[in-house]
């Protein structure tokens, strides 16, 4: 399903247009990307967790020459299911 799907769905359940269903998805990711910039984890009871996760610097190899490489620490989102939707999907 992609984002368009999505829109699709979500004006039909929700019945509203397909533009304010955008805006409204459009808004939903991007106060769930703003709250992890600032470090916050965002929690939807049922739902799941986001989250950011550190990852620490470490070596690597090139797989084409095999040459040691240092990758640098950096921060990944996360997302951890919550209990209803693994229930869901089960």
């Amino acid at each position: 399903m992609n984002k368009s799907e999505i829109i699709d769905k979500m004006a039909d359940a929700a019945d509203i247009s397909k533009s304010a269903a955008s805006r409204a998805l459009d808004a939903f990711t991007d106060s769930i990307a703003i709250a992890l910039k600032e470090g916050d984890t965002v929690s939807l009871i049922g739902f799941g967790t986001f989250s950011v996760k550190e990852r620490a610097a470490r070596t690597g190899r090139n797989p084409q020459t095999g040459a040691t490489i240092e990758i640098k620490a950096s921060k990944t989102p996360s997302f951890k299911a919550g209990k209803a939707l693994k229930d869901a999907v089960q």
